[in-house]
């Protein structure tokens, strides 16, 4: 296949933006990507538009990519508009790969942006209620009460105060890891721990003040085993990612020693499995497919930004890309080897937990982090010695997993 680069990223801090739009964020993390690429914008032969939350908040339908692109002068070009809930970004760089490679054009912009927050907190809320089937509500919530089923929150360990029903979902999911594996919450807290010291050294993170395990442990409680420090902010944001084909790299004149290669973009769905069935688990055959597609292996992996929409989110995607032996994630997250200067450092760049998660644009903002990570760019955070990189993003949910999910794997030049 046709070899595909990076050459080119943007993103702008993640957080609350109240005075920008969803045209604003596009245009700043675009321009920065064109920039810093060395890229005119007549040579972008296609474009592809992650965003799932405007419709909801604007009523903009139908036509987003077109309205946040074209007045940039990205026109009379195909634009593709790409949902996917919180994987929509990801979908927008997968499309785009698929693009290059299919020989259509030789350039292709891939961008996710959201503008999310809100004071209408119902309203911010009641966004993520269509990331799952809303005709087999009940059943759904049926799924989520037979995962950890063992498992008893303790009193006053939710809250009543509005948020995602996702944490609800990530909460039935941690109960099942407990059951498994014997993960604890304090392991659980050391992740939210280590994600929030990350933070602290990314001038684009939402929060980047560092937290410890106590503090987290005493947090607010959200639902078991989660309190407010291990769950991702409402966030607004974008991000974007100008890629080429390897003939494309000489054309344009575009700089082959900061470029990345996409070793690997797979996309996959779920599909009917029982909880307790990991094998057939999304993420889990999603990362076989990419680390075949690569020709690597998991222990070759320097450095992963994984889908930590809560802490328990990182530990099933550590297990489930096969990072280190099963059952290992909390201990070994307790231990500090998935800390920057352990053995596998995870989410150098905060995660979702503190960098943010503005849904539409969050995938790209992995593969922000992986491309300066690979270029030696990301100074106190650095990962030393970066060569290898994976990005895990899921979206939605349907029965017992994420509905989708992106593995990309990723080589410095």
């Amino acid at each position: 296949m046709e070899d595909i680069y990076i050459v080119g990223v943007g993103m702008t801090p993640f957080g609350r933006h109240l005075d920008k739009s969803v045209k604003q964020l596009t245009a700043w993390a675009v321009e920065d990507a064109l920039k810093d690429a060395g890229c005119e914008r007549k040579a972008i032969g296609a474009a592809f538009f992650g965003n799932t939350t405007q419709g909801h908040f604007d009523g903009q339908h139908m036509v987003r990519g077109q309205v946040a692109l074209l007045p940039l002068g990205i026109e009379g070009i195909p634009i593709y508009n790409v949902e996917g809930a919180c994987a929509s970004a990801s979908h927008a760089f997968n499309l785009a790969v698929m693009q290059l490679r299919a020989g259509a054009v030789d350039v292709a912009l891939a961008v996710g942006a959201e503008k999310m927050y809100t004071s209408d907190k119902a309203k911010m809320f009641s966004c993520f209620e269509s990331a799952w089937d809303l005709e087999t509500f009940e059943a759904n919530k049926g799924y989520l009460a037979e995962m950890g089923r063992g498992i008893v929150p303790p009193p006053g360990s939710q809250s009543d105060k509005p948020y995602s029903p996702f944490m609800d979902v990530y909460a039935a999911l941690g109960r099942g890891l407990m059951e498994r594996h014997g993960i604890t919450q304090r392991q659980l807290a050391a992740v939210a721990a280590k994600n929030h010291g990350h933070s602290v050294h990314n001038e684009r993170s939402q929060y980047r003040k560092p937290m410890a395990i106590d503090e987290i442990l005493a947090a607010p409680p959200i639902t078991y085993p989660l309190t407010l420090p291990m769950c991702s902010p409402i966030s607004d944001g974008a991000a974007a990612a100008i890629l080429c084909t390897g003939a494309a790299m000489a054309k344009y004149g575009f700089d082959r020693k900061r470029a990345v290669k996409v070793l690997a973009s797979v996309v996959r769905s779920a599909s009917a499995r029982d909880a307790e069935d990991q094998e057939r688990g999304c993420t889990r055959l999603a990362a076989r497919q990419a680390f075949e597609q690569a020709g690597v292996a998991p222990s070759d992996i320097d450095v992963a930004e994984v889908h930590d929409a809560t802490a328990i989110g990182e530990l099933l995607s550590f297990e489930a890309l096969g990072l280190r032996e099963p059952g290992l994630s909390g201990v070994l997250a307790e231990r500090g080897e998935t800390t920057l200067g352990g053995s596998i450092p995870i989410n150098p760049s905060g995660g979702l937990e503190s960098k943010g998660h503005p849904i539409g644009a969050t995938g790209l903002g992995q593969i922000f982090e992986l491309a300066q990570q690979l270029r030696g760019e990301c100074g106190a955070r650095q990962v030393q010695g970066a060569r290898l990189a994976i990005q895990s993003n899921g979206g939605g949910l349907w029965r017992v997993e994420e509905a989708t999910e992106h593995i990309g794997i990723f080589a410095a030049a």
